[in-house]
């Protein structure tokens, strides 16, 4: 199939890239463009009934961990490296005024 690229074209997708286009480069983007479609084209050719639609080309297995606490309770471990402690949590000095 024939892609035709036109004048507008160029224009418009310059327009949606925020692209100021001398002629000379908007010349070249119809041929660039031309030769994408015709690729496309070319790919839509190929027989892929016999192939399996699939997102990624690896095979791809569930990577997430089991959520299991293993480090345990140890506030107080932690909290003996406060400066100042108030009822099980650090005290901090107030940050916001009213």
């Amino acid at each position: 199939m024939a892609n035709i690229i036109t004048d507008e074209m160029i224009d418009y997708v310059g327009i949606l890239a925020k692209l100021e286009l001398s002629a000379d480069e908007k010349e070249q983007a119809k041929k660039d463009m031309s030769r994408m479609l015709d690729y496309i084209d070319q790919l839509n050719e190929l027989d892929t009934s016999g192939v399996e639609p699939m997102s990624h080309i690896f095979p791809v297995q569930n990577v997430f961990r089991e959520d299991v606490v293993t480090n345990g309770d140890s506030r107080e471990a932690i909290l003996s490296n406060a400066p100042e402690q108030k009822d099980g949590a650090f005290k901090v000095p107030k940050t916001v005024e009213q």
